[in-house]
């Protein structure tokens, strides 16, 4: 007999906001990535930092949205872009060394881009509101 996963009907309003779901399929797609490398132990922190800086994105927007201010919600925002750009240099790095191959490193470039274009425009939309 099988069991059913039971699915938690509880939301936070994090969930909601499309950039953080964007996020979190970035982060599972590079943590996908790193699951495939072939490279020896002497080069774990440099996978643990992609698997931090990737999952900091998305950490990040659900910590800022959680905050009671809007000018709060904007810095964690800004974390959240320097995280995404840490981890697209990370990437780079990874390209050089060839543990990632031209296709890989694209399509996380190009998600990395549509994602941080999202947190520029919140930023703008939640400094408009304050206005």
């Amino acid at each position: 007999m099988s069991k059913e996963l039971k699915t938690n009907t509880v939301k936070f309003s994090f969930e909601d906001l499309e950039v953080w779901q964007k996020a979190m399929e970035f982060a599972d797609k590079v943590i996908g990535v790193v699951d495939t490398l072939n490279t020896n132990r002497k080069h774990y922190r440099l996978i643990e930092q992609l698997e931090s800086s990737a999952t900091s994105i998305l950490m990040n927007i659900a910590e800022g949205k959680g905050r009671y201010s809007k000018k709060e919600f904007i810095q964690f925002l800004y974390i959240a872009r320097g995280s995404l750009y840490e981890t697209i240099a990370l990437l780079i790095i990874f390209r050089k060394k060839n543990w990632i191959d031209e296709v890989q490193l694209d399509e996380l470039k190009g998600s990395g881009s549509e994602i941080g274009r999202m947190i520029s425009s919140l930023i703008n939309s939640i400094k408009n509101s304050m206005s």
